[in-house]
């Protein structure tokens, strides 16, 4: 198929097809003027702002995203060394609430009251 067009004040205002496909296997001819021309290239610039803004959005997303993980993992091993430091200190409370206990049994300030009674 061939196609001549002629333009007129930068819009066309003839064409003239040649079909040389046989009966049966004709296609539909679309005749774009320059204002079309220029509205589907300001489409396809809108849509490459839109796409760019989209990728800058998924951007901030994922970068939010990787943050609040590197957040969380920070907050998780806080925890676990909370966890540790708490255990270490119920140990060492109970080895000086044992060694108390083994003051208090050998001094004779602390002893019962049983003891005074037969004293007297």
């Amino acid at each position: 198929m061939e196609a001549e067009l002629e333009e007129e004040d930068g819009s066309f205002t003839n064409i003239s097809l040649a079909d040389d496909r046989p009966t049966g296997d004709r296609g539909t001819a679309v005749l774009l003027t320059k204002q079309d021309n220029e509205d589907f290239t300001m489409n396809c610039h809108m849509d490459d702002m839109e796409n760019q803004v989209e990728m800058e959005e998924k951007t901030r997303l994922i970068n939010q995203v990787l943050e609040l993980q590197h957040t969380l993992e920070d907050l998780s091993a806080r925890v676990d060394a909370v966890k540790e430091e708490n255990l270490k200190l119920k140990s060492e409370n109970q080895v000086l609430g044992q060694y108390i206990e083994n003051l208090m049994s050998a001094s004779s300030v602390f002893q019962t009251t049983d003891n005074k009674s037969k004293r007297k």
